[in-house]
Formats: C-alpha cells, structure tokens, sequence
C-alpha cells in the first residue's frame, strides 16, 4: 500500500490517506497531508448503539446542532475513528448537512478498514466514513489498536491549542479511549444519558458503584459530564469555552 494516496468515494467525496508505521512518521506525515499549525482539537469517541430512537435522534441533533457548527466556527480539528458506524458516521454526516470546512480526520488500524473498492476484508472489518477529509491508517490488526494513535494524532495537531475528547454512549474500547485521553491529560467530556459506557463513567462519578474502570477514570479527575437533554445553546457555550481557553 502506498505511504500516501487519495480516495474516492460515491458521490465525488474524496480524501487524503497516509499508512504510518510508526510513531516516528507521524509528524511528517501530517505535515505532507496539509495538517499543520496549531488548531483546537475535538476528539469523538463512542458509539451510537443500544439507545431509544429518541436518543438516537437527540444525538443526531447534537451533532449537527451543536459539534459540527462549534467545529466549523472555531476552525477546530476533529479526530475520531473513522469508519462509517455509529459517531464517526454521525459527525461525518453533520459536516456534510452543514457543508462544514474544518478537517475531519479518521484514525483506524490498517487491518480492519476496507478501502473504497477494496474486495477482500476480514470478518469484522468496517467501510471508512466518506465525508471524512483525512484518514491516517495505523498499523493494527484489532479493533482498539488505533486507540492510543487517535490520541497522540490529536496532541500533535493541538499544538499548543486546547483539546477535549466528547465521549458519547460507547462499548468497552470507549474505556480504552477514555483512558488514553486521561493519560495524555486531556478532559474528557461525558455525555451523560447517552446510554452504555458513558452513563457507567456518569455513575461512578456520581459515587455509584459500577465497574472498576469507570471508578479509575473517575478518579482522575479529568471526565466533566453534560446531560443529553441539556439545553443545546448551554453545550455549545461549555465546549466553545473549553475550546477557545
């Protein structure tokens, strides 16, 4: 696979790749992609699974009301996984009802995504969002290899610039991202309501027992929650400040 290409996809989208390795390429990689400076940073993890589908249409509208614009506005940089399911479908989709500009960057393991037009794949392999604008394919074989990539992808487009990673609904590599962020001493902003492992890091907030890991990451003191049926205008003012600061 070449180290840098272009995809296309249906309906004339089209994309950036680069296959990194490791770490050590990353930086050039970045900059021969065209993703250089110092730019805030929204991380997008979990999931969109197992919710009411009022829930999931609230989290449509969070997308398209709320991270999309907030993005598009501040001249953000949003990082996520990068395959065509649950919120990174979402926000894909928002960019492209908003007709946003700002990137959107994917960050998934080499061996579990399928290229446009790609005929092989393995059993769980997954299709890449085609209204991501940048794809950084990192070495991997299983889902959660990209975790700690999405992270370090992240910090390095940050720059100096304020960063924070949305955690929506989630299985168990939300864990993982969730404690990747933490590590990189980034906050973690959890919605709460969103179902699954964001409502178990809510409860273990709360001081509710719930699960181990959720009580560690509680711990840190770097997960803030938001309710999913807050006021739309109060979301946008608390992640543009944490943005803009």
């Amino acid at each position: 696979m070449e180290k840098f290409f272009s995809l296309s996809f249906n309906e004339g989208h089209t994309a950036t790749a680069a296959t990194i390795s490791e770490a050590g390429e990353l930086p050039d990689a970045l900059e021969q992609m065209g993703l250089v400076g110092s730019h805030p940073i929204l991380v997008i993890v979990g999931g969109a699974s197992q919710m009411s589908e009022a829930d999931f249409v609230r989290i449509q509208s969070l997308f398209v009301e709320v991270l999309a614009p907030i993005a598009q506005r501040l001249g953000a940089y949003i990082v996520d996984g990068g395959t065509d399911a649950g919120v990174m479908q979402l926000i894909g989709n928002a960019r492209h009802q908003i007709n946003a500009q700002f990137p959107l960057i994917g960050v998934a393991p080499t061996g579990k995504v399928i290229l446009p037009n790609q005929t092989e794949s393995t059993d769980d392999a997954a299709l890449l969002e085609p209204h991501h604008t940048h794809f950084i394919l990192v070495p991997g074989h299983n889902w959660g290899d990209e975790s700690a990539w999405i992270v370090q992808v992240a910090t390095m487009l940050a720059g100096g610039a304020p960063s924070v990673t949305m955690l929506i609904n989630g299985g168990e590599i939300t864990f993982l991202d969730a404690a990747n962020s933490v590590i990189a001493g980034r906050l973690v902003m959890v919605i709460a309501g969103s179902g699954r492992t964001a409502d178990k890091l809510v409860c273990a907030l709360n001081g509710e027992a719930t699960d181990e890991r959720a009580e560690k990451l509680a711990a840190s003191g770097k997960l803030q929650t938001i309710d999913l049926e807050a006021d739309w205008e109060k979301l946008t003012h608390t992640i543009t400040h944490l943005l803009s600061t």
